[in-house]
């Protein structure tokens, strides 16, 4: 009986472990992205004045820094992973190659993914003053009797106007204010804003980093919905939420995927 006994428990406990090791384990790839910057087709091209927006302003280009946060996969049926668990807001600098690239801390589980998401700037509660104490992010800063936190994006340059003269503008997305009649501010307004980009479908598989090429059209912050003119809006915009409001408007067309790649593949 007592032999019966210990059969029975052996078969029992090689059956559990059978079974345990059928069990998938967990599996893990992660994200790497890539920043480019272009004018149409082409490369960006800094401190030259060859570029016409669509409200015909000749304009050049000096430099560009912006944040962007929270990025979001997005599943075929509906399903979405946030990634923010570490590292969730990133800078970016035209004159700084080491923010060129950003890789994620987070990882993410293998599967397909249709489309990727983010949000440009951060929103209110991330948005603080004080948060970055040294450069160059805390150069960023967005002043505060204006709203306080950091610029959502800096992009400067200069453009000739409408009488031949060269003038500076800086394109400078923030916190904007509504102000009454005396020119006292009223109430602050939240610029950030959500972007969504199809990405052609791609896989995250065990053990590999995706390396996402993401791309920022410079002429489209001037153009869908709204023809931007710098003519009628002028170099400085910090203070004018209309202006601001039109340009953030702008944003969500001006990013696009250029490429998907498999940094480590499996042999």
């Amino acid at each position: 009986m007592k032999k019966k006994f210990t059969v029975a428990m052996l078969v029992l406990i090689s059956g559990i472990f059978v079974l345990s090791s059928c069990r998938q384990q967990p599996q893990y790839g992660h994200l790497k992205i890539t920043f480019k910057h272009s004018v149409g087709k082409q490369p960006l091209e800094y401190d030259t004045l060859k570029y016409v927006n669509a409200a015909g302003n000749h304009y050049m280009v000096t430099n560009i820094q912006y944040f962007i946060s929270d990025i979001c996969l997005h599943k075929p049926n509906g399903d979405s992973v946030l990634l923010n668990t570490k590292n969730h807001i990133h800078y970016v600098d035209t004159d700084l190659p080491k923010t060129w690239q950003w890789t994620l801390k987070d990882s993410i589980p293998a599967g397909k993914y249709s489309s990727i998401s983010f949000t440009f700037g951060m929103n209110k509660k991330e948005n603080r003053s004080l948060r970055f104490p040294n450069p160059p992010e805390s150069a960023m800063f967005w002043p505060q009797y204006l709203g306080g936190g950091y610029h959502y994006m800096k992009l400067n340059g200069k453009w000739i106007d409408t009488t031949g003269s060269l003038h500076p503008f800086n394109f400078h997305l923030g916190i904007g204010q509504i102000y009454d009649s005396t020119g006292k501010i009223t109430r602050f307004v939240q610029n950030y804003f959500k972007v969504t980009l199809p990405a052609s479908s791609f896989t995250v598989k065990n053990g590999q980093t995706v390396d996402l090429t993401l791309n920022m059209d410079v002429n489209k912050w001037f153009e869908n919905p709204n023809i931007y003119d710098l003519n009628v809006w002028g170099g400085k915009i910090m203070q004018n939420q209309k202006a601001m409001h039109l340009a953030c408007e702008n944003g969500h067309d001006v990013f696009s995927i250029k490429k998907i790649e498999v940094l480590n593949p499996k042999k």
